[in-house]
């Protein structure tokens, strides 16, 4: 990006679309006849999206054409895949996802209808997720003779458990909107036609956050989540006086000392 240009995103595959809506990045699947079903295009796209956002973006909304979310991996790609070939594209997937997990700046996923299979592996990724009344969550890897391969054994447990989990794999049970709030799978339910909004709404809200604390929210308090209690106590301390130590942190301390931030009980 030259001196002074507006920023830009990246050229994505006809599958995807992107917007800049100020310093919220959004993307979109959109490959809705498909219900979104996510093709090795996709998940390149995914990938050169989130390596591509500029400096200005400050949180992503990840949205879907039609009525959809994604209805999971394209299994017609998988015919002729080799048991090799096979690890080397859930490896693929593994590092694309990790982009949107542990990148640098929050991601709120908007979803729809089906949150299935990869589907949900990229919803998981997200770090805060929308689900409009029409969504419903499977896993039916047990039904196909495959297993999860784009990270859900690992980030799914972390939502619902992996009792739930293994539920949902062995039986090819399907949650709804409102079952799937109650076991971890999203944050929110909100009306449905209303998702997109209320995710924009919520990435708009984060984007004004002090960037130091959000980037420490999505790098450090995983870890530091996963870590043994006494190293995740240090860690805790190191991001609590690296974030207070900041031009940035100090100026809004002394807004609310002056009275002048908003105090919680007035949102």
């Amino acid at each position: 990006m030259t001196l002074g240009a507006a920023p830009t995103l990246p050229a994505l595959p006809s599958s995807l679309d992107a917007e800049l809506r100020g310093a919220v990045a959004v993307l979109t699947l959109d490959r809705p006849a498909k219900r979104n079903a996510l093709s090795d295009e996709m998940i390149g796209g995914i990938e050169a999206f989130f390596l591509g956002l500029p400096a200005s973006v400050a949180a992503v909304v990840i949205a879907a054409a039609g009525d959809h979310f994604s209805a999971g991996l394209d299994l017609s790609e998988m015919s002729e895949r080799s048991t090799f070939d096979g690890m080397v594209h859930s490896r693929m997937w593994h590092r694309v996802f990790e982009l949107v997990e542990s990148g640098p700046v929050p991601v709120v996923a908007a979803l729809k209808g089906a949150v299935v299979g990869g589907g949900l592996e990229l919803a998981a990724a997200a770090h805060i997720r929308v689900a409009e009344r029409s969504t419903f969550y499977a896993l039916p890897e047990g039904q196909r003779g495959i297993f999860v391969g784009g990270g859900a054994a690992v980030r799914v447990p972390r939502l619902m458990g992996t009792a739930r989990m293994i539920d949902l794999i062995l039986t090819g049970r399907r949650l709804d909107a409102e079952e799937g709030a109650a076991a971890g799978l999203s944050q929110y339910v909100v009306d449905d036609g209303t998702g997109r909004e209320e995710a924009l709404a919520l990435a708009e809200r984060i984007a004004q956050n002090a960037p130091q604390t959000n980037y420490a929210v999505v790098q450090a308090l995983p870890r530091i989540a996963e870590a043994n209690p006494r190293e995740g106590y240090l860690m805790e301390a190191m991001m609590a006086a690296i974030t207070q130590g900041t031009d940035d942190a100090k100026a809004r301390m002394q807004a609310f000392l002056d009275g002048r931030a908003a105090k919680v009980t007035d949102r």
